[in-house]
């Protein structure tokens, strides 16, 4: 399986390019960003991805397959077991019920590009806040024209109780540092046959043991995807693209919050696995700002290299 991705070399440079199932790094001439990328129609990036590309000697570091202008967006209760969730822990429970059947779907902004976690990287809860739960969806990588153009996993790590206190506090619940994940790979969109026929699953692990675990699939989707994609470009330009996360059918119960210690794990079949420890308050992912102007600082906060594909530890 072919992978986008985007990599510092073993000189530091971030380039993007290709990989494939056995781990070899292929690079594009004169492309160093993903969003340059996303600038691209369609047709013009798969002959890109399919076109000569030039061996890349030495190690590479994956790095988060998002820069520039790219933003991060997510869709809420686009599962019946998203809308029993929130009806469950909000203090506004019409208001979830009344979204789901809604024309109009939920929509808002996650995270820029320097603020987005990969493989093996670690997410963190906020330390304001009494539940607080992964939430595993498939992610949409759109271009600048509001085409798919490949497909990730991300994890929408989101604060319940704050969220639930009042619907008007959910970009507290939704944005802070450590609160989005995104596998290092984008699977390529002619690649996956069907994106409403995927198998999702994610496990908590801790303490040696599993805290939780689920699956869904993307067939239990309330909406098409592309309704979601038309609400998000109407009114607005993504100049350089976007990735949209589309919801998550997977919701622990009240009595499951994540901790300090425990590990992330979320697979989608077909697209890759996302894997991410967790750790607490911001102190814990302040070296982001970082790893701006130094991408090799992530090295020092990963629990091993993520590999091509989007497998973390």
């Amino acid at each position: 399986m072919t992978h986008i991705v985007r990599f510092a070399d073993e000189n530091g440079t971030v380039r993007t390019g290709v990989t494939d199932a056995a781990g070899t790094v292929r690079a594009f001439a004169g492309v160093p960003r993903i969003a340059d990328l996303l600038r691209l129609p369609l047709a013009e990036l798969r002959a890109l991805v399919e076109g000569p590309t030039q061996a890349v000697a030495g190690p590479v570091l994956l790095l988060p397959p998002m820069d520039g202008l790219m933003e991060l967006w997510a869709a809420g209760v686009t599962y019946e077991r998203s809308r029993d969730a929130r009806v469950e822990e909000s203090s506004e429970q019409s208001v979830y019920e009344r979204v789901y059947d809604a024309e109009r779907p939920e929509l808002f902004f996650k995270s820029q590009p320097w603020r987005v976690v990969t493989d093996g990287e670690p997410i963190a809860v906020r330390d304001d806040s009494e539940l607080n739960v992964p939430e595993p969806e498939l992610g949409l990588v759109l271009n600048r024209l509001g085409e798919t153009v490949g497909y990730v996993v991300v994890d929408d790590v989101s604060s319940r109780s704050i969220e639930g206190d009042n619907p008007l506090y959910l970009p507290q619940a939704k944005i802070y540092a450590g609160a989005t994940a995104v596998s290092a790979g984008i699977v390529p969109a002619w690649e996956v046959a069907d994106a409403a026929a995927l198998k999702i699953g994610m496990r908590i692990r801790r303490d040696g043991g599993v805290a939780f675990e689920g699956t869904t699939t993307t067939a239990a989707f309330h909406r098409p995807l592309q309704d979601l994609v038309d609400h998000l470009w109407h009114c607005q330009p993504f100049p350089e693209g976007a990735v949209l996360s589309t919801g998550t059918g997977i919701v622990p119960g009240l009595d499951v919050t994540l901790t300090e210690g425990d590990t992330v794990a979320i697979t989608i079949d077909g697209v890759g696995t996302l894997t991410n420890p967790v750790r607490s308050g911001q102190a814990g992912l302040d070296w982001l700002v970082a790893a701006l102007d130094d991408p090799g600082a992530r090295r020092a906060h990963r629990v091993a290299p993520p590999s091509p594909g989007g497998t973390g530890a």
